[in-house]
């Protein structure tokens, strides 16, 4: 595949100062790529905690049921992230390459094997060559540095155009920890999900219990409320990682008050990260935001809000800068929520052209095609139901895409 233009959304990576008990490295292992990083590894400090969330596919890869094994465990000394092979339906060459990966991995950092997670992405039905993976392994890990962000965030990019990475602070108890995170994904992203690869890091010290319970949160409000084709990924994959090198107060295992601005905090960089995936759509060209609102139910307001995300119809509309508010009422009926046609209001970047079933009197389009020249459009949905509201992110849908996976694999 050609070399791709990065997104014109995309955003540039945050300073990241390193995080205590974390040391990263990228190394290009030619697994499917020349000339480019394509395995990292991370290294965790002994008794970091593990929380995981992952695809809902049917058909889930051997990394994804690795993790789903060791995840029992509550405990993590090691990441592995391979790129262009996503190691899935690939049947007992599959598990023998998590297995193998594992070993390789448990051996350099003094682990048991189901202490390290894997993760791989790229394409789908070829055999993983591991050899190649495992014989990188040694002199990765020597290149461990606590500074290599940047270098991990580029190392597990496939159809990405721009890494993507975020960092944040949060209080416990009046002390200061830190929470960093890593992303990929471009497309096959859909909620159900983690839509892509995410890995997040904390110092802070948080039962696995309490971590579990907080990023299942986080994910519902962020990855799962994103879209760029509707497609859900095999390979699925958020964990966070907490390494408690930084002191603080005695966090339950229900997490209680006490880490309630941890999860504001990790709530926002879990969305900056999704949000930076629909950014590198592949072939996007705008960042579509849908807030639907007067729906009978909050859940009922995210299926709809999803099905005009989803809608080809809208997102092609959006990509060619046209206000067709008819795709948006198509895709708000489809939903298979209620709806009333007679109460039913559309706006586009803040001017309401529809209400209560008819076009708005003296409605001027002019703002309107202003605002979908630009590129970020915001479209919303009153239902006049209820007081359900939900938000949904999206991008549009160009010819790019089209281009990018006819053309994927060769």
């Amino acid at each position: 595949m050609a070399e791709l233009a990065v997104s014109p959304l995309a955003v540039e990576l945050p300073e990241l100062p390193p995080l205590a008990g974390v040391r990263l490295a990228a190394a290009a292992a030619g697994i499917r790529y020349r000339e480019r990083t394509d395995l990292v590894l991370a290294e965790l400090a002994p008794g970091s905690t593990v929380a995981g969330v992952f695809t809902r596919n049917r058909c889930p890869g051997a990394p994804v049921e690795w993790c789903r094994g060791a995840l029992k465990g509550g405990r993590a000394r090691a990441l592995v992230v391979n790129a262009g092979n996503a190691n899935v339906f690939t049947g007992r060459a599959g598990f023998e390459a998590t297995r193998a990966t594992a070993e390789a991995t448990a051996q350099l950092v003094d682990c048991k094997p189901r202490r390290v997670f894997l993760a791989s992405t790229g394409v789908i039905g070829e055999t993983l060559p591991h050899e190649r993976l495992t014989a990188a392994l040694p002199g990765l890990h020597a290149a461990l540095r606590a500074d290599g962000w940047e270098a991990a965030a580029r190392g597990i990019m496939t159809t990405d155009t721009f890494p993507k990475a975020a960092t944040r602070t949060a209080q416990i108890d009046g002390d200061t920890v830190r929470i960093t995170g890593i992303a990929k994904g471009s497309g096959m992203i859909a909620p159900d999900l983690a839509t892509m690869l995410c890995f997040v890091f904390t110092d802070a010290k948080i039962p696995h219990a309490a971590l579990q319970k907080l990023l299942a949160r986080g994910v519902e409000g962020s990855f799962n409320r994103t879209t760029v084709d509707s497609d859900t990924s095999t390979s699925d994959t958020v964990l966070l990682f907490a390494t408690g090198a930084t002191r603080h107060a005695r966090v339950p295992s229900d997490g209680g008050r006490l880490l309630r601005g941890f999860a504001r905090a990790l709530d926002d960089l879990l969305l900056d990260l999704a949000l930076r995936v629909v950014r590198d759509g592949e072939g996007a060209q705008k960042l579509v935001r849908i807030d639907v609102g007067g729906a009978v139910t909050g859940r009922s307001a995210r299926r709809i809000a999803l099905a005009i995300a989803n809608s080809p119809l809208v997102k092609t509309a959006i990509a060619g800068e046209d206000a067709n508010w008819g795709r948006i009422v198509m895709a708000v009926g489809k939903a298979g929520e209620p709806a009333d046609r007679d109460r039913l209001s559309v706006g586009i970047g803040g001017t309401w052209m529809a209400r209560d079933g008819g076009v708005v009197a003296g409605y001027d389009e002019a703002p309107v095609v202003a605002h979908m020249k630009g590129r970020e459009i915001r479209i919303e949905v009153d239902l006049g139901l209820g007081r359900g509201r939900a938000t949904a992110w999206t991008c549009d849908l160009t010819h790019a895409y089209i281009d990018i996976n006819g053309s994927y694999r060769s």
